[in-house]
């Protein structure tokens, strides 16, 4: 596996997702985002799609509010659809999940002194991804 930098595109692994998502139709662009979530949930063991699903939740992260744009040559060239805003709590279990397995994507993914900034890139997405608080308007009580 060919791991370059911190990115959610920048290894081998997720820029080959981003290939395959140019490579599908438009209308099933989203069942394979939803699908390597998914599978990186139920995972148990290693995380075969663990740079998959960071690059994947990266994309959902695009299109929320406060989230960063997909700009980088590794991601993908075609545009993605308005992706169902169910996706955001699946990346956002599918992040925390990534994050708990220390031997896992995370080891293979950065080197040592590069672990902290990729962690804080995870923590952006999840920030961006995690379910919005219904805002609650508080009552004037007149006493």
């Amino acid at each position: 596996m060919g791991t370059w930098d911190t990115g959610p595109f920048d290894n081998d692994s997720a820029a080959d997702f981003a290939g395959d998502l140019d490579d599908a139709k438009p209308e099933d662009r989203e069942a394979l985002i939803r699908g390597v979530l998914t599978r990186t949930i139920g995972a148990t063991g290693w995380l075969t799609e663990g740079e998959e699903a960071v690059a994947a939740a990266a994309l959902i992260a695009s299109q929320c509010p406060g989230g960063d744009p997909i700009d980088t040559p590794y991601g993908p060239e075609e545009p993605m659809p308005a992706l169902s805003d169910d996706l955001r709590t699946l990346a956002d279990t599918a992040l925390a999940r990534i994050t708990s397995d220390q031997a896992g994507a995370a080891s293979n993914w950065v080197d040592p002194e590069d672990w902290k900034q990729w962690q804080a890139n995870l923590n952006r997405l999840r920030a961006v991804l995690a379910p919005q608080s219904p805002s609650i308007p508080l009552l004037d009580v007149d006493q």
